[in-house]
């Protein structure tokens, strides 16, 4: 992939949000950087944290090369879903949530056996 993937442009893009509609985007970055610091403190990330300030910031910025973390994309969404939108249905709520613990687990087993 050439390209490098935006972190907030994807986030957006999974929230339902095109990557020109800028009006949401202060508060889709305060959301991501929140749990930035919930990744960092799992152990997941640059050992000195991480933010982001625009749609410049790349998960390669990020994610280094061969980290097998690609599941921190699908973790971020949910996480900033549920902070900035979310769900009406409790069950759908639950299942996110359910869904969130397993991959804090998971993300976690991973940092500690990739050092």
């Amino acid at each position: 992939m050439d390209e490098k993937e935006s972190i907030l442009t994807s986030i957006k893009k999974k929230l339902g949000i095109t990557a020109d509609y800028t009006h949401f985007d202060d508060a889709i970055i305060m959301d991501i950087n929140t749990v930035f610091m919930t990744l960092h403190q799992l152990g997941v990330g640059p050992e000195e944290g991480f933010s982001i300030t625009d749609s410049s910031d790349t998960w390669d910025d990020y994610l280094s090369e061969g980290s097998n973390m690609e599941a921190v994309k699908t973790y971020m969404y949910l996480k900033v879903r549920l902070l900035f939108d979310p769900p009406l249905s409790s069950s759908v709520m639950e299942s996110m949530k359910s869904s969130i613990d397993e991959f804090e687990w998971r993300l976690n087993v991973q940092a500690e056996t990739s050092d």
